[in-house]
């Protein structure tokens, strides 16, 4: 059975781990090796077991220790090719033999893990979102993406579990104090996405089996968790939808471990 969690979620640092029977995974590393290690210890998984890092993009916040991470454990690290161009975070620190470069849309195997790449539209070199596989589960991760368009939903389909990014409240962005030109980056086509949109594509993926969503990098200035919780609740009530599993990334600490449906 596959099974999932937040690690930390958020623009101070993202991490989430994906695991099988036989396999465990991480998707990015934005908070310190022992945050992670800590975060790992509480859900009874040691780092020790880790088989891989996913890394979706190369800010900062999903990779600050990347490069520790993998030279302190000896943890193969996956990534495409032009992440690996501009990633910094310690690239430096990992050894050769563990620089996995993949391509976005072609399969590749970790333990028993299938993983498909895709595109999602971001400002970063070649940002990308995962899906991943086991005994006929499918979990999909997408996050730091600016807008959900047909392909990208099309890519989400059949998922029977989704992270998705749920980063901030319009109306809060607006009158918050953050500088007109971010304001800008964050609402625009390639920044992040807002809980009305989130709603609007969880709504769209229960009619192809969505039952469960964890909702990760809230932000902590641009919106609250019960606010993102009632938008998607109320977009799925009004869209006559199937009510499904919504849970809330914490900031600062994991989520509880959740299993695939």
């Amino acid at each position: 059975m596959l099974q999932f969690c937040s690690l930390y979620s958020g623009s101070s640092g993202n991490s989430f781990l994906i695991k099988s029977e036989n396999t465990a995974i991480l998707v990015d590393s934005g908070v310190s090796v022992k945050k992670i290690t800590t975060a790992l210890d509480s859900a009874n998984i040691s780092i020790n077991n880790i088989e891989a890092i996913l890394v979706t993009h190369e800010h900062i916040d999903h990779t600050r220790s990347l490069g520790m991470l993998s030279a302190k454990y000896n943890i193969p690290v996956y990534a495409n090719s032009k992440t690996w161009d501009y990633l910094g975070n310690g690239k430096d620190k990992i050894a050769d033999s563990n620089k996995k470069t993949f391509n976005v849309l072609e399969d590749f195997e970790i333990g028993d893990l299938k993983i498909f790449p895709f595109h999602i539209p971001h400002d970063a070199a070649d940002p990308c979102g995962f899906n991943i596989y086991n005994c006929g589960q499918k979990i999909s991760v997408a996050t730091d993406l600016g807008h959900v368009d047909s392909k990208l939903l099309k890519h989400l389909e059949n998922s029977s579990s989704l992270l998705l990014e749920a980063n901030y409240d319009p109306e809060i962005l607006k009158f918050s104090s953050y500088p007109y030109i971010l304001k800008q980056r964050i609402a625009g086509p390639n920044g992040h996405l807002s809980n009305d949109m989130s709603g609007e594509a969880i709504c769209r993926l229960t009619e192809s089996g969505l039952k469960k969503a964890l909702l990760v990098h809230l932000s902590k200035e641009n919106n609250f968790p019960e606010l993102a919780y009632k938008t998607i609740e109320e977009a799925l009530l009004s869209g006559n939808s199937s009510l499904i599993d919504i849970s809330i990334a914490p900031r600062n600490n994991p989520s509880e471990m959740l299993d695939a449906v």
